[in-house]
């Protein structure tokens, strides 16, 4: 007996973790897509890690090892978790190609991290010890208030959310390095 189609509106959201990972200088880690069934166009192809949530890990587990899968960055300190969960659903045609239609979108809990190491650190060509797939073709330091408009636009919301959660923290460790 063949399986009844749930509706796209009815389909769940994919657990995730998105990471707002802070350089010294209160800057945040920006990759360069390098594609995908949602690729807008270059000026939009560029998001902060993010991946989902394995079975039995926490949103902190996932950010920790979800960064270091996307950018090979070991070197990290907590800085705050989102109070809320944030989600954004994928237009239906790339959500039928990228999840087979399992899920309508992400539901992602965003976790700031401060990045405590040397830039040579960031591989975004060999991540994961050179063990995992790269996502990212390219890499920079952007400011927090400035990653809404480099995203795709279908998570723009979830971004501007982001930035308001957690720019008035960057400010306050800026504040307290006297920058």
């Amino acid at each position: 007996m063949a399986r009844e189609k749930i509706p796209f509106e009815e389909l769940p959201y994919r657990p995730c973790v998105g990471v707002v990972l802070v350089n010294r200088d209160g800057l945040v880690f920006m990759g360069q897509r390098i594609g995908g069934p949602e690729h807008v166009d270059a000026t939009h192809s560029w998001q902060m890690p993010q991946g989902g949530i394995d079975a039995g890990e926490t949103p902190m587990e996932a950010a920790i090892r979800e960064l270091y899968e996307e950018t090979n960055v070991r070197s990290t300190t907590p800085i705050a978790e989102a109070e809320e969960w944030l989600a954004y659903d994928l237009p239906k045609p790339v959500a039928e190609e990228a999840w087979k239609g399992r899920y309508r979108g992400q539901t992602q809990k965003w976790i700031a991290l401060r990045f405590t190491g040397d830039d040579d650190e960031i591989n975004v060509r060999q991540p994961g010890g050179g063990h995992h797939k790269p996502e990212f073709t390219a890499w920079r330091w952007e400011r927090l208030e400035n990653t809404p408009e480099l995203i795709i636009p279908f998570k723009r919301a979830v971004y501007d959310r982001v930035v308001k959660e957690f720019a008035p923290r960057l400010v306050a460790l800026r504040a307290s390095r006297g920058g």
